[in-house]
């Protein structure tokens, strides 16, 4: 005979332990003001997390979450817990593709493209072509550079190398919250870096001259 499976209790990508999402989801269609906040409350971390993985030039990350959370509310009806899907997963795929249009309608405004890279981001560079084997000294100098960086990328290369070299997400996470396959997943990061490299590169080629 089979051993019986271990039960543990399930706990959402925001790091909460699972509510009964189907009941919340009742009381809010029926007006009840309490569970809307309460379902704001248990979804922000996971929220914010997608939010500040894409890194808006426009909107501040509470801004941006706050559109997510108003499109969340006008389309819970078309979340039917009965089809299988996790609640999480389906206002995961909302808040990326919400963040992904904003991004993308940002590249499309010359005022808000990227800018030119910083003088501390510039040197943080140059030092880090000299010496890769010396670790970070100046964190904030590190991550204005890498800001500076993953914002030359397309959206979807950006939001990939932040979730999983940043937000240190696995594969899985990552498929679950943007729909995208697994193997995608792997192919986008692997090419991400590969972009990103190369903008490395031509950054340090430029101040070199």
């Amino acid at each position: 005979m089979p051993e019986p499976p271990i039960r543990t209790r399930r706990r959402s990508w925001g790091g909460e332990p699972a509510w009964d999402v189907a009941a919340c989801l009742a009381r809010i269609a029926q007006g009840d003001e309490d569970a809307a906040r309460e379902l704001v409350a248990r979804c922000h971390p996971l929220v914010f997390r997608l939010v500040r993985a894409h890194r808006s030039l426009s909107l501040s990350d509470e801004d941006l979450a706050q559109e997510v959370f108003l499109k969340m509310f006008a389309r819970l009806d078309r979340y039917e817990p009965r089809d299988g899907v996790p609640f999480e997963h389906w206002l995961s795929r909302l808040a990326v593709r919400t963040c992904i249009d904003r991004l993308r309608a940002e590249r499309r405004q010359p005022a808000l493209a990227a800018p030119p890279l910083s003088d501390t981001a510039g040197e943080w560079l140059e030092s880090l072509a000299r010496d890769t084997s010396r670790p970070p000294d100046d964190v904030l100098a590190a991550r204005e550079l890498v800001d500076d960086l993953l914002a030359r990328l397309p959206v979807e290369d950006r939001l990939v190398l932040t979730l999983l070299d940043l937000e240190e997400r696995s594969v899985a996470e990552i498929s679950q919250a943007t729909g995208w396959s697994r193997p995608l997943v792997k192919v986008r990061a692997f090419r991400a870096r590969r972009k990103l490299r190369a903008i490395v590169d031509g950054l340090q080629r430029g101040r070199s001259r």
